[in-house]
């Protein structure tokens, strides 16, 4: 499609009943897929990737397993469109659609779009119905009813001191809403990576995607440690009518690579424990590739290139916001673990990625939803059910709180000069490599704050450039980290306990108790705390559920454990 075509393309939002999965379709030769979407009997949203490695030689087994894996892909990268319009109707043209695989659809679209929703007033549970058309009559899957439980993780505190902790978090949060910059405010498509690390690697497209018209087309378990329970794949009678084959992949990991502290921290303990690995990353970053660089180890670079006419529907007043890009790139890796013969997808997603933001009046909305453990698990079950059974999807820091991931990085100081969790490194439109942290976002606060405990404080400043404790005026940012007249930053950032328990432990330290956030902390709201909720070992320990193989959790568990 042409630019005239796409800059005539007209879009109204408002009037859109379906979306489409129309086709895909992956040449073995060249490496290329491409996923192509509609609204209606609009003009095709045509995506595409290119895998690095092509020909890809397939026997039948393995061909057939790419093309499951390509359509699973289809299904969750179509998130990135869908958002536009949010019509209720999404008709799945491209594939059958089995009971497994539409629960996981609807929990992915319903609770990963939930920031989305939340930020532009939509109600989406229960108002997503994916539709089968493969079969002579179509064959229509409705979102069941899912019961939301909310789980605060503030502490007990005095009972005086309880309401001043939580009022005004309305009024705060209407004035972060003003802030926003572009990078929240635009499409998924705004910066390169949903949440930071690990499980968000790379770019959700390439730079170029805006200008790549060549893009479109106009075709309209069993326990492992006491503290920490493998969860294993509990297969639906779906999956046991369709079991997936083994198909004798050999032992070796694709790591996601991110740029930032997790994704490194898994990258090190895997070569600790002699675990042959190839780093993965998505997209352009300089950031990513320099430290996939620093890793030494082979890469795998791949590449996403979105449709032009998404950019052009959001000028024409299409829905945006944050998608659940973690499980667009976890889809990706999947197919790319296939094509190289690997039998391991890892990420490095921890357990805090499980806990949302508690808004007054809403509930939880969490930012990072397909980081956390309800995702993993479930997408890990349709993977070894339906695509290949000896295929192994799993985030190695899962049992680990970012504190405790903090602490293993401080461990390492290879790459001090290279690694960045701040996301403003990553938009879409140009990288800003000379600012590797800006000092003023909330992963960049985090980030600073969960390392302080356990990096002496010269080499914490001289990684980013300054004291972030030693700010007075970041005082209303670092009291959203710690849930203070304010829910949890919609970021990747660890729980408001993990946050209150660092500054807690700053304020007993010389060297940082004079520092301003950490002075007024301790004046101010450390006495309004229940000292029983700040100890930092608890939070240290390895702990929950996790689907790590067994074999190796017992060695990785150890290794934390040190």
């Amino acid at each position: 499609m042409s630019d005239a075509a796409v800059d005539a393309a007209v879009f109204r939002r408002d009037a859109i009943e379906a979306f489409r999965f129309v086709r895909r379709s992956f040449d073995a030769a060249t490496g290329e897929a491409q996923l192509v979407y509609a609204f209606d009997d609009g003009v095709a949203l045509v995506e595409t990737l290119q895998f690095p490695g092509a020909p890809f030689v397939l026997d039948a087994a393995r061909a057939a397993a790419v093309d499951r894996a390509l359509g699973l892909l289809h299904l969750i990268a179509g998130v990135s469109y869908y958002k536009a319009a949010v019509p209720k109707t999404l008709r799945v043209e491209s594939q059958p659609l089995d009971a497994d695989l539409a629960a996981l659809l609807v929990s992915l679209y319903e609770n990963g779009l939930g920031e989305f929703a939340y930020r532009n007033g939509l109600s989406l549970r229960g108002n997503i119905n994916f539709i089968g058309v493969d079969a002579d009559s179509p064959s229509e899957v409705r979102s069941p009813q899912f019961h939301h439980t909310l789980s605060s993780s503030f502490p007990r505190m005095r009972e005086s001191s309880a309401s001043a902790l939580l009022e005004s978090a309305t009024a705060k949060e209407q004035r972060q809403e003003e802030a926003l910059d572009s990078r929240i405010r635009g499409n998924d498509e705004g910066r390169l990576r949903e949440d930071g690390d690990g499980a968000d690697f790379g770019a959700a497209s390439n730079a170029s995607a805006a200008s790549a018209t060549s893009a479109t087309s106009a075709t309209p378990a069993t326990p492992a440690t006491p503290a920490a329970l493998l969860v294993p794949a509990a297969p639906s009678r779906d999956a046991q009518n369709n079991a997936a084959p083994h198909l004798a992949l050999r032992s070796h990991a694709l790591t996601a690579i991110g740029g930032g502290k997790d994704s490194l921290v898994s990258i090190e303990t895997l070569r600790s424990l002699g675990i042959d690995q190839t780093v993965a990353w998505i997209g352009s970053a300089p950031l990513i590739r320099a430290c996939a660089e620093r890793t030494g180890l082979p890469q795998l670079n791949i590449t996403r290139q979105l449709s032009p006419l998404l950019f052009e529907y959001n000028k024409q007043g299409a829905y945006n916001g944050h998608i659940p890009v973690t499980a667009v790139n976890s889809a990706i890796l999947v197919l790319a673990a296939l094509l190289h013969d690997a039998d391991q997808v890892v990420f490095s997603n921890e357990r805090s990625a499980s806990y949302g933001s508690l808004i007054p009046g809403t509930g939880e909305v969490n930012h990072q939803w397909s980081k956390g453990w309800d995702f993993e698990r479930d997408f890990a079950r349709y993977v070894h059910a339906h695509i290949a059974a000896d295929l192994q999807y799993y985030s190695l820091l899962r049992p680990l709180s970012e504190l405790a991931v903090a602490r293993q990085f401080a461990k390492l100081d290879r790459y001090d000069a290279h690694f960045s969790s701040c996301n403003r490194n990553f938009h879409l439109l140009g990288e800003r490599p000379a600012q590797r942290w800006c000092g003023v976002c909330p992963k960049c606060h985090f980030v600073f704050l969960a390392l302080a405990p356990f990096v002496p404080k010269p080499r914490l400043t001289a990684i980013f450039g300054r004291n972030l404790l030693d700010d007075a005026a970041l005082a209303p940012a670092f009291d959203a980290l710690i849930e203070y007249r304010d829910h949890k930053p919609f970021e990747c950032v660890g729980e408001g306990r993990e946050s209150r328990a660092a500054l807690a432990a700053l304020s007993q330290r010389t060297a940082w108790q004079e520092d301003a956030i950490v002075a007024r902390f301790a004046r101010e709201i450390l006495p309004q705390l229940d000292p029983a909720d700040l100890e930092l070992a608890p939070l240290l320990a390895a702990q929950g559920e996790h689907g790590v193989p067994p074999a190796l959790w017992n060695r990785v568990h150890a290794t934390f454990a040190a």
